[in-house]
């Protein structure tokens, strides 16, 4: 879920494509912000960024 938040992804979107409540999306990001100390959604975006996780890694793999 940080994957797609960190893509730009809106959660009702993120809800949609998983199958789950915009409820449940809003829960876990909540939930990851605080384990991970951090303040707003746009930090939570930033570390994401920071780690790596940006609009690259939504890509489905090669086909071979």
């Amino acid at each position: 879920m940080l994957r797609r938040l960190t893509a730009g992804e809106r959660p009702t979107d993120i809800a949609a494509a998983l199958h789950l409540s915009v409820k449940t999306v809003s829960t876990h990001q909540r939930r990851l912000q605080f384990k991970l100390g951090l303040p707003t959604t746009a930090a939570l975006i930033r570390y994401g960024i920071e780690q790596g996780l940006g609009v690259d890694t939504l890509a489905a793999p090669p086909q071979t």
